[in-house]
């Protein structure tokens, strides 16, 4: 009885250690491939595109104020790869999919995608977003 209670111990954290390395690389490798895609699809001119509207638009550059004030040791991440994974649990991966294509569509608006990201996302998480949205303009 001794021993396979020994034996179904070790299992059970052979099991739990084997799924936390999954989710964490999983995580990992999901936001590495958002970022990827991204990325791919912002060109040159997309980019001084969007650029552009971010500079024209008073909320974000309200928000970008705002996160030049910000802390950086106090947030609970500071870089996009941090924050995509943090997205990625938070929201998930096909709903942050959904969200883009949305986007590309216009088919979502900027106050229904903050009231969602608000649900979602603590204050400080959505500080860590401010910063790295300023951190990324600011390259």
């Amino acid at each position: 009885m001794k021993k396979f209670l020994t034996i179904t111990t070790i299992v059970l954290v052979l099991l739990g250690t084997a799924g936390y390395a999954v989710w964490h690389f999983g995580t990992n490798i999901a936001s590495e491939k958002i970022l990827e895609k991204v990325e791919s699809t912002l060109d040159d001119e997309n980019l001084v595109e969007l650029k552009s509207n971010i500079e024209n638009d008073s909320q974000v550059q309200q928000i970008v104020s705002e996160a030049a004030t910000i802390n950086p040791d106090t947030l609970p991440f500071q870089t996009k790869e941090e924050a995509t994974r943090v997205l990625i649990k938070k929201v998930g991966v096909n709903r942050l999919l959904e969200i883009q294509e949305q986007a590309q569509a216009g088919s979502i608006n900027k106050d229904e995608l903050l009231s969602e990201m608000e649900g979602k996302l603590s204050e400080d998480e959505i500080s860590a977003l401010k910063y790295v949205l300023y951190k990324e303009l600011n390259k």
